[in-house]
């Protein structure tokens, strides 16, 4: 399992190349929706908020399926 610090890092990561789909894409709005859960919870861990537990399985789904997401795109652009 990884460090959650790590993850918030990845996360962060994550949540920049999202942010930088082509509104054009058919996964935009996906991306969307997986970049807005990604930042809530780098700001409550920035605020002090425990990312452990469920908050952690949570994140950690998250960056996997925004990896998919960026795959995807990716394919799409040829």
């Amino acid at each position: 399992m990884e460090q959650p610090d790590g993850l918030l890092n990845l996360a962060d990561m994550l949540a920049a190349r999202l942010g930088r789909l082509s509104a054009d894409s058919t996964w935009a709005r996906r991306a969307s929706g997986v970049r807005g859960v990604l930042l809530k919870t780098i700001d409550a861990a920035e605020a002090g908020g425990d990312v452990s537990g469920p908050a952690y399985r949570q994140l950690d789904l998250m960056v996997h399926y925004g990896f998919e997401l960026l795959e995807k795109a990716a394919r799409e652009m040829g």
